[in-house]
């Protein structure tokens, strides 16, 4: 994670000035969300934990709509083309791998899926299963909104032990 993070704020060296809108917007990147936009405010931009958590979030829940309305068409349309058509099959392979979590618990377990931050989980990840699981949209985005707040909730604390612990980007 440290590595993806480092590389994506090199991606956005030019945005130094607006050093939020960064964090705003690796929140958004699959596989890094909030958990990716908060380290990178915490242990790489020194940003002030309550104004990022909340931008975290706002970022990571954006995309989650998107995927749990549009996804289903949208890899239907890619798998009627040669070269993509491989890709989307992958990505649901990688999400029906991951389903069981959710698809015992429903809602309940959604809300874990994307609120306890392990590798492999998030927003992205819940909402594509959930939309594959042809899960309630509105429920699943309640879920999966609640799911990125307990995932910001978890990570400002861990960021700001380990940074009090470590003497780094203390406020």
């Amino acid at each position: 994670m440290k590595h993806l993070v480092s590389f994506f704020l090199s991606l956005f060296d030019g945005l130094k000035s607006m050093p939020y809108l960064i964090v705003f917007l690796i929140s958004m990147i699959p596989i890094l969300e909030l958990r990716g936009g908060i380290l990178a405010a915490s242990s790489f931009l020194c940003l002030d934990p309550i104004k990022s958590f909340i931008i975290c979030i706002i970022g990571n829940i954006i995309p989650i709509p998107f995927i749990l309305w549009f996804i289903t068409p949208i890899f239907d349309r890619l798998k009627k083309t040669k070269f993509l058509s491989k890709v989307v099959h992958k990505v649901e392979k990688k999400a029906n791998e991951k389903k069981d979590k959710i698809e015992r618990l429903k809602y309940i377990g959604l809300f874990l899926f994307v609120g306890i931050p392990l590798p492999g989980t998030g927003a992205w990840t819940g909402s594509l299963i959930a939309s594959l699981l042809d899960m309630d949209k509105k429920k699943s985005l309640i879920a999966a909104t609640c799911g990125v707040i307990l995932a910001g909730i978890i990570m400002i604390i861990t960021s700001l032990v380990i940074n009090k612990a470590t003497g780094f980007c203390t406020l």
